[in-house]
């Protein structure tokens, strides 16, 4: 008796669709001890803070007219810093083949809301009165995504330590000291003395903040936008309550006012 090879597959396979959630890097140099330094300079020398995390690498900031980025290099250098790059967008026509070429799936730009444009008013008609119409039912409000709990950290962190709250803000009760990485999708709370690497919007969200209640620290990042601190912190914000948020393409470090 013959058995349907489609039925058998229906059982063992079913086809859904799916949203990837990828974190994306724009590039901004083809310089490769550049990005490796700015890399570590983020997430420092030791195994990768991102714990194998899959990335779009997004070609929109480059200089026009760059040639296609080493993809086979790129991704062994995203790999040593936990990043698994497998995604591209944003590059032009020979970028993109190059990197498809190379094993990555091209994926789509950032939506941009459209701004809403008013239609002119019709040029008055003289109609025959109809009867009312019945009003049209109002659009159907979609649910929001439930918000994601902060994570809350109350033990000191000592060097060497990361901590990533993945889709929400990160809370620190103790000290995060020298060498130690706090990182957030969402803001960064510390209500202790910051003296190791913060980065917050580490997706891409260019609200986040950092604070800290005893601001020292040695990198601080926003939505990509980082700055280090070998020089000395002005002494408004040194080991001061302070905020550090982006304004623009540049860091703003600001002291908390109570």
């Amino acid at each position: 008796m013959a058995v349907s090879s489609r039925a058998g597959a229906a059982v063992a396979l079913e086809l859904k669709s799916a949203t990837l959630d990828l974190l994306a890097l724009p590039l901004k140099t083809l310089d490769l001890d550049e990005l490796d330094a700015a890399l570590s300079a983020l997430v420092g020398d030791g195994p990768g803070a991102f714990d194998n995390e899959p990335a779009c690498l997004d070609l929109s900031a480059l200089p026009a007219g760059s040639a296609a980025p080493d993809i086979h290099v790129l991704t062994g250098l995203l790999a040593r810093h936990g990043l698994r790059l497998v995604a591209v967008r944003g590059g032009d026509a020979a970028q993109t083949a190059a990197a498809v070429a190379a094993g990555l799936f091209e994926a789509a730009p950032p939506a941009t809301p459209r701004a809403a444009v008013a239609a002119p008013a019709p040029a008055p008609v003289a109609a025959p009165v109809a009867a009312p119409e019945a009003a049209a039912p109002p659009p159907a409000v979609l649910p929001e995504p439930a918000p994601v709990p902060a994570l809350i950290i109350d033990k000191p962190l000592r060097s060497g330590q990361q901590v990533y709250a993945r889709g929400g803000d990160l809370i620190v009760l103790a000290v995060v000291s020298f060498g130690a990485e706090v990182i957030a999708d969402g803001s960064i709370h510390v209500y202790a003395p910051l003296r190791g690497r913060a980065i917050a919007g580490a997706r891409g969200d260019t609200g986040a903040r950092v604070f800290a209640a005893q601001m020292e620290p040695q990198l601080v990042s926003v939505a990509g936008i980082w700055r280090n601190f070998d020089a000395d912190l002005p002494p408004e914000v040194a080991g001061k309550p302070a905020q550090v948020r982006l304004e623009g393409e540049s860091l703003r470090i600001e002291p908390l006012k109570f």
